[in-house]
């Protein structure tokens, strides 16, 4: 256990790295100090965070703001969930811990088999029957978590989860850890570092809730710090057939093509319903329509390829009257090639012509 915990120990900011010239070394080594963290707590990391902020100018024009986009499909497994899992598996590791357990619609799963196969411990998924993309369930299974599929939703295999540690030596790595949220929080951090201070508006898709929670901690904490001067609004944005926290119940049969936010009962609902009330901003649900409008318009008009859920912030901002000039930032939760078969299902077969010149030009119509 010591040789593990002396493989992954990292320095406090700024210092080099012992094994990387890079300059950026994950989110514990940059924001150490505002993690809790000490010097003997093993960072098992794989650089994740420092993602881009890119300022999105067709979505600013559209809306009469100055939007940025978030785009967290840049961490190592494609998703956000890289920022709490890092935490997650170190602190289970300095725990002593050689095992660990998720429940998820794919993003959990592939970063927690990541980041478990970094420490060398063993990750038991459990996913819902049918429900969940090829592209994350393939990661996690490459990474070689233990993977079962559930026959019903989310949230009955989150129930099962939670109770696992009752029973086997075990530490669950879903957002009910609070380790995931204090991770998960450093992208305030990053957004404030990048623009000098908090945005005015703070748009993120919602589904099990503990990513707006960890969003508002961090701005937060910065602001407490003096790092930040204000606070954002915090609009979170439900998938209209899984919109527990708007419908104010549970949803049994949760419903959407936004497979990452398909949840009837957040396990930060109530953290969630605080961040936008503290913060002035609100819970807003957007239709399956609406989610599928803004991820070809991230697509075709700013570059950005995102998995749908993540595209339900831009569905919900387009929606949303917004303060001429204010400063946006939308949260992109999770790369596009994490959901290929949505992709492929958006597009056209391309056309066969002949292989000659004059059949590619004129089927081009350049």
């Amino acid at each position: 256990m010591d040789e593990e915990r002396q493989a992954f120990r990292g320095g406090r900011v700024g210092d080099p790295s012992p094994t990387s010239g890079r300059a950026w070394e994950g989110v514990i080594r940059r924001y150490r100090d505002l993690l809790p963290v000490n010097d003997t707590t093993p960072v098992v990391t794989l650089n994740e965070g420092g993602t881009p902020l890119l300022h999105a100018a067709r979505l600013s024009e559209r809306v009469g703001a100055d939007v940025f986009l978030k785009i967290e499909g840049a961490n190592p497994t494609g998703s956000f969930k890289d920022r709490g899992m890092t935490l997650a598996i170190s602190k289970a590791l300095e725990e002593g811990a050689r095992a660990v357990v998720c429940a998820s619609t794919g993003n959990t799963s592939a970063s927690a088999a990541a980041y478990a196969a970094r420490a060398g411990m063993t990750c038991a998924v459990l996913i819902p029957e049918g429900h969940i993309a090829l592209g994350k369930l393939a990661q996690a299974l490459v990474h070689g978590a233990r993977v079962l599929q559930v026959r019903g939703n989310f949230d009955a295999a989150l129930e099962i989860v939670r109770r696992l540690p009752d029973h086997a030596p075990v530490v669950v790595v879903n957002s009910v850890n609070p380790y995931r949220i204090d991770g998960q929080k450093s992208g305030a951090f990053e957004i404030v570092d990048a623009l000098g201070d908090a945005p005015d508006l703070h748009c993120i898709p919602v589904g099990n809730a503990g990513n707006i929670t960890a969003y508002w901690k961090g701005y937060c904490e910065y602001r407490a710090a003096g790092l930040a001067t204000r606070v954002p609004r915090m609009l979170g944005f439900q998938a209209a057939g899984a919109a527990p926290i708007v419908d104010g119940h549970v949803v049994e049969n949760p419903e959407t093509i936004a497979t990452a936010i398909r949840i009837g009962n957040p396990a930060s609902w109530y953290p969630a319903t605080a961040a936008a009330s503290e913060s002035g901003g609100a819970i807003a649900k957007v239709t399956d329509e609406e989610i599928l409008a803004a991820y070809r318009l991230l697509a075709v008009e700013e570059s950005v390829f995102s998995e749908a859920a993540s595209a339900a912030s831009v569905a919900g901002l387009l929606r949303t009257p917004v303060p001429a000039g204010a400063r946006v930032v939308c949260v992109l939760t999770g790369h596009g090639l994490n959901d290929p078969d949505l992709a492929i299902s958006q597009v056209s077969v391309p056309a066969a012509v002949d292989a000659t010149f004059d059949a590619v030009l004129d089927a081009l119509a350049l």
